[in-house]
């Protein structure tokens, strides 16, 4: 998030009859385009510090669930990351 701006994270979560949808959306500065394949690859970092693994783990979290993570992220404007997991059943 560039110093002129205050950091914003807003989530949103909604369901319908058989799945839960989940958003999460930053006012940073959007990810790179040379850079949007590797956002879940493990030891991926654009940080100094970090091992890079976070994505990398929350999707096959969600995979593993059943479920799918994607991203839509604007230059300048902000990143915002969909998590669709499906409802348990008994």
């Amino acid at each position: 998030i560039p110093e002129d701006r205050s950091g914003e994270i807003n989530v949103r979560a909604h369901s319908d009859a058989s799945k839960v949808y989940l958003e999460f959306k930053d006012n940073g500065i959007g990810i790179a385009e040379h850079l949007r394949s590797k956002v879940f690859m493990p030891n991926f970092t654009t940080k100094g510090s970090g091992m890079g693994l976070g994505l990398a783990i929350s999707k096959q979290i969600v995979e593993n669930a059943g479920g799918s993570i994607e991203f839509d992220t604007k230059d300048n404007v902000g990143t915002t990351f969909f998590i669709e997991l499906p409802l348990y059943s008994q």
